[in-house]
C-alpha cells in the first residue's frame, strides 16, 4: 500500500467546517433543494446508536444511472457507519425523493467500471488529483481499501422518510421585510 495522502489523514470536519458542509440542508429546508440538488444530495438514514434520523449533504453523481458518492473520510464518516447498520435510506436530489439500499463497491469488475467512470468525470478526475489518488486502474484495484464507493438503488422497502421543507414558511416573512428596505432605500 502506497504512502496515505493529506485527504486520508485530514481530521474529520468541525466546528464552522462541519456547518458549512451542512448548509445544503437548510436550503433544502427551505424549499430551495432544486438549487443545490443536482450536485448535492441529502441522504436520510437511521441513526446506528441513537435510532433517529440523520440528514446529510453529500457531493454525488450519477454511476451507471444511480446516485453514488465517494466518501472523502472513508469508513470512519458517521453516515456510513449508520449505513453499515441498516443500509435503507431515502435520498433526495433534484429530481426528488428516493428509497434507497446502499451498498458499497467493492467487487473488482465494478470498482474496474467506477474508476473508469471516475476518469472519465472531469469533476472526480481532478479531485482525486488534487487528493493525491493518481494511479492506474490496476494500483486502484490493488488498493481498493482506501477508497469508499457507495451507490444507492432504487427499493421498495420502507426508508426513513425524506427531509421536509419545513422553512418554507420563513419566505413568508423575509418576502415583505426585503419589499420594505427596497421601498425605503429609494
Amino acid at each position: 500500500m502506497s504512502q496515505k495522502t493529506w485527504v486520508e489523514i485530514m481530521p474529520y470536519l468541525k466546528g464552522l467546517l462541519k456547518l458549512l458542509f451542512k448548509s445544503p440542508i437548510l436550503l433544502y429546508r427551505l424549499g430551495l433543494g432544486f438549487l443545490v440538488g443536482r450536485l448535492f444530495m441529502v441522504m436520510t438514514t437511521i441513526g446506528r446508536k441513537s435510532g433517529k434520523l440523520r440528514h446529510t449533504a453529500i457531493e454525488f453523481h450519477e454511476f451507471e444511472g444511480k446516485p453514488t458518492v465517494m466518501s472523502g473520510w472513508g469508513t470512519r464518516t458517521d453516515w456510513y457507519r449508520n449505513l453499515e447498520a441498516n443500509p435503507l435510506a431515502t435520498v433526495q436530489t433534484w429530481r426528488g425523493a428516493q428509497s434507497v439500499r446502499a451498498r458499497r463497491i467493492e467487487t473488482e469488475e465494478e470498482l474496474r467500471r467506477a474508476f473508469e467512470w471516475a476518469q472519465s468525470n472531469p469533476t472526480i478526475r481532478n479531485m482525486m488529483k488534487l487528493a493525491g489518488f493518481e494511479m492506474t486502474p490496476e494500483q486502484f484495484i490493488a488498493e481498493r481499501e482506501r477508497f469508499t464507493f457507495v451507490t444507492f438503488e432504487p427499493t421498495d422497502e420502507p426508508t426513513p422518510a425524506p427531509l421536509k421543507a419545513d422553512l418554507v414558511w420563513v419566505w413568508a416573512l423575509l418576502l415583505p421585510i426585503c419589499l420594505w428596505i427596497v421601498w425605503n432605500i429609494r
